[in-house]
């Protein structure tokens, strides 16, 4: 489960300037840099790390919305990663992240990992997570205003969800 009170280390944004064109439909862009202890035996980024760094990136986006403050709880129902290119140390990915689809409770979201060293998407992820209500028990619907603030932020992007 993801609780409000955690917070992301790392750098992200949703203002247009220094966005790669690949990531121009992104609302939000995670700044992720490369941890030379997170590279497997091959030299490669460990598949394992890509799913920590989808869920900064999903933090920062709740950020964004300013969903979250504490009082929302959600879980992670799917999540699934494609892995492009190998990326290695030294190297900053960029997390492009979006809602691909706004359900009653649940939000499926999609990645694209940009690499600042190779300028090109590295990896593509999906993830599904699921609103809860505060004792993470049952399902929690996203209120009105917290739709439409989602729709409105996806918008600036050219980006709209499928509802």
């Amino acid at each position: 489960m993801t609780h409000s009170n955690e917070k992301s280390a790392s750098v992200s944004d949703t203002a247009n300037e220094h966005r790669p064109e690949l990531l121009a439909h992104y609302p939000v862009i995670h700044h992720q840099p490369i941890q030379w202890g997170e590279m497997d035996a091959f030299n490669h980024l460990n598949n394992v790390v890509y799913y920590r760094y989808a869920e900064s990136a999903r933090i920062s986006y709740l950020h964004a919305l300013g969903m979250f403050d504490g009082s929302m709880v959600t879980v992670l129902a799917q999540s699934s990663c494609q892995y492009l290119r190998p990326v290695t140390y030294p190297d900053t990915l960029l997390l492009g992240v979006r809602c691909k689809r706004l359900g009653n409770t649940s939000m499926a979201m999609e990645y694209s990992y940009y690499s600042i060293v190779q300028e090109i998407i590295v990896a593509t992820a999906e993830a599904v997570v699921v609103r809860l209500d505060s004792e993470g028990k049952g399902k929690l619907p996203w209120t009105a205003a917290e739709r439409q603030q989602l729709l409105a932020l996806e918008a600036k992007f050219g980006h709209t969800p499928e509802l």
